[in-house]
């Protein structure tokens, strides 16, 4: 393998598995820089300068396609936002077609503007929370469902979102793919269950799922234990500004 011209900033989540995912099909170079999400790592100014939202993933491309500042490192952060750039990098799992790139938009958007959000808040009610949440988990339960049965009519009649397989894919997959983990029963979506089944089968895609895997859930936190990750608010910015 070529020396690595990526700087992938990563923790073992369904977030950091999508970047992950598009890495390995690309079978481009990457260094992983491992984030303690538990530890506060996100919050340092050094990622932040990368991560202005204090989140991962994100990467560093110190080998910038043209159109950028030649020899400048680009950093970029938000999972869509990588995805795209990495796909306009690699001329790779997005169509060139405008009909095509119009609904390679549109999923993406839904993705981490409803199945994404909306499974995250899942995964908090359901596993990090204080007990006597019934709303909340009620709320987000039934909003995750409803993501599923978006995409289960949507893949009714193709394999994949698109028809090919794509970034948008890569996107929707890490979170339908702790369905059962969150609570929900993917018989009641059998074109969802069998996209899922085809995606988990691919080399590339089970690399980056198990891409320090052993770090996952380790030292679990919650919310009553952990304010680095939960009950943030501005505060929590601004003092990490000042390290």
């Amino acid at each position: 393998m070529s020396e690595a011209s990526i700087d992938f900033y990563y923790a073992p989540t369904p977030n950091g598995w999508k970047v992950a995912i598009m890495l390995e099909e690309c079978a481009l170079p990457f260094r992983t820089h491992l984030i303690r999400l538990s530890k506060g790592d996100q919050l340092t100014p050094a990622f932040r300068a990368i991560s202005p939202n204090a989140k991962m993933p994100a990467i560093v491309d110190h080998d910038a396609p043209a159109g950028f500042e030649d020899g400048t490192p680009v950093s970029v952060f938000e999972s869509g936002a990588i995805l795209l750039y990495l796909a306009g990098k690699t001329g790779r799992f997005l169509p060139k077609d405008a009909l095509g790139r119009k609904e390679a938009m549109e999923w993406l958007f839904w993705q981490v503007g409803n199945q994404g959000p909306m499974a995250g808040q899942l995964s908090h009610f359901r596993n990090y929370a204080p007990e006597g949440e019934a709303y909340s988990l009620k709320r987000y339960s039934g909003e995750y469902e409803r993501n599923l049965a978006v995409l289960d009519e949507r893949l009714k009649d193709r394999d994949y979102i698109l028809g090919d397989y794509s970034i948008v894919d890569m996107i929707a997959f890490p979170w339908a793919f702790i369905a059962k983990s969150l609570g929900a029963n993917l018989d009641d979506f059998p074109a969802v269950a069998a996209w899922r089944a085809r995606i988990k089968e691919r080399p590339a895609v089970r690399r980056a799922i198990d891409l320090h895997k052993d770090r996952q859930n380790q030292g679990q936190a919650t919310a009553e234990n952990n304010s680095l990750l939960f009950n943030q608010s501005a505060a929590h910015l601004r003092e990490s500004g000042q390290d």
